[in-house]
């Protein structure tokens, strides 16, 4: 562990949540989050146990406690409409407090979205989006009060860019980042930030066996874990922000806008045209906006922008 400014650790006193932090990028953040301090609720649905009786979060509490930390063991399941406030009674029933909420639990089901069954689609959504967003839920309602928190929502670049096979996926990722923007801008106010992370990282879902063993050495979870624990910082001033991170590396993403272009006059519009519009917004600056009514607010001010 690595003490700050008189000895103290950066996270000292601060607790946390994990969900799905039992395996992968879960287990990488909970144990980063502990080096740096934080009390720990590791959350993971039990569904393999060893000969002991003990799954995942057990074995990640284990470890926390190994280092000189402390922990406590979840196993609400994600897609349960009372998980996350299970998840922070845990966390409020044994420290008293939240100030770290990280929504990480997912699963990635791969398949063509027209053959894919409903079910199998829906489930994906039940942990990814409705799961992350009923903890948010939970930790917000502590947070507001207290008028502090952060609250960070593992997304991923599927949800920005969509993925082949991973409709699913794509589609609860991509609410994430839409949800966060919107939890970004309400929380600001009472002290309470949010961030989304997309990591990349080899783990249990995402290794496919066809990276080169040079990538496939820096792509470990651990690479991404302490980007998450500087999100988690009481120093951390960042709110709404995307960002990208793999292997050592980072980098910003966001949502845009191009130039606002006029439609032709009257109601024809042909399929040339329209291509030809899209192209020429598309040479125009791109531009960022907070929330959804500051884009609508500058494109009703037209192409010269004084409408």
């Amino acid at each position: 562990m690595n003490a700050g400014v008189g000895g103290l650790l950066p996270l000292d006193g601060r607790v946390a949540v994990v969900s799905g932090g039992g395996r992968g990028l879960g287990r990488a953040f909970c144990l980063d989050l502990a080096r740096h301090g934080a009390r720990v609720v590791v959350n993971n649905r039990n569904r393999v146990v060893d000969g002991d009786g003990l799954g995942p979060a057990d074995h990640v509490v284990a470890s926390i406690t190994a280092l000189g930390g402390s922990a406590i063991a979840s196993y609400a399941d994600a897609s349960s409409p009372s998980a996350g406030e299970e998840m922070v009674a845990a966390a409020l029933d044994r420290w008293g407090r939240l100030d770290i909420c990280v929504a990480n639990a997912g699963i990635g089901v791969g398949g063509m979205f027209h053959k894919q069954p409903v079910l199998e689609f829906e489930e994906v959504l039940a942990v990814n989006l409705l799961g992350s967003i009923r903890l948010a839920r939970a930790a917000m309602a502590v947070m507001r009060p207290a008028g502090y928190g952060r609250i960070i929502l593992v997304a991923s670049t599927g949800g920005l860019h969509g993925d082949i096979g991973l409709s699913a996926y794509a589609a609860s990722k991509g609410g994430l980042l839409a949800f966060g923007r919107s939890l970004a801008a309400e929380g600001a106010g009472k002290g309470v930030l949010t961030n989304m992370l997309l990591p990349y990282a080899l783990t249990q879902m995402t290794d496919g066996g066809m990276l080169s063993a040079e990538v496939r050495e820096r792509m470990t979870p651990e690479a991404a874990a302490p980007v998450l624990t500087a999100l988690a910082s009481p120093q951390c001033s960042l709110n709404g922000e995307y960002i990208v991170t793999g292997g050592g590396l980072l980098r910003r993403a966001s949502a845009v806008e191009w130039g606002t272009v006029s439609l032709p006059p009257g109601s024809s519009l042909d399929a040339a045209g329209l291509a030809s519009l899209v192209a020429e917004s598309g040479r125009g600056e791109p531009r960022e906006f907070g929330v959804s009514v500051d884009a609508f607010t500058d494109l009703c001010r037209g192409p010269g922008g004084s409408g």
